[in-house]
């Protein structure tokens, strides 16, 4: 558990706010069904790896995804339910491309994350390397890590 060993050791001293992509992180993407969420199979190593970070008591596990229709906010809240309820529900942000037009997903969990009122440590995780790139030229101290440190 890589991720778990790198998160209770390096940020130990610190509040974090951990940011966790859902599609190619904690659930497959299919990308000939990108609308079929409710049926994707979960990342069951992604997922218990997650679930044991969500113990460490300075960590605060959020969900930060992105969805083409805003009738997939309640796909995803139903899939985290039935595959990670550790991800509390006042911890779940999705954003539909449908209610908010214009942006890439990268520009939307930018301004998300850059909006964020907190002095915490900002942690995103994501499978998304044009998501990761944007953050990177983010304003604000985002730590990014690339989804392959969940995998030992």
């Amino acid at each position: 558990m890589h991720f778990y060993e790198l998160m209770k050791e390096k940020y130990k001293d610190k509040e974090v706010l951990l940011f966790v992509d859902m599609d190619g992180v904690i659930a497959s993407y299919d990308f000939g069904r990108p609308l079929d969420f409710k049926n994707k199979r979960p990342m069951k190593t992604n997922i218990e790896t997650l679930r044991k970070v969500s113990e460490l008591e300075n960590v605060t596990l959020n969900i930060l995804s992105i969805c083409r229709k805003d009738y997939q906010i309640q796909e995803k809240n139903e899939w985290l339910d039935l595959y990670a309820p550790f991800f509390k529900k006042e911890n779940r942000n999705v954003i539909s491309k449908e209610s908010v037009t214009g942006f890439s997903s990268a520009e939307l969990k930018l301004n998300f994350l850059e909006n964020l009122d907190t002095d915490k440590l900002i942690i995103m995780l994501d499978d998304d390397n044009k998501v990761l790139e944007v953050l990177s030229r983010s304003k604000r101290d985002i730590i990014l890590y690339q989804d392959s440190e969940l995998v030992d």
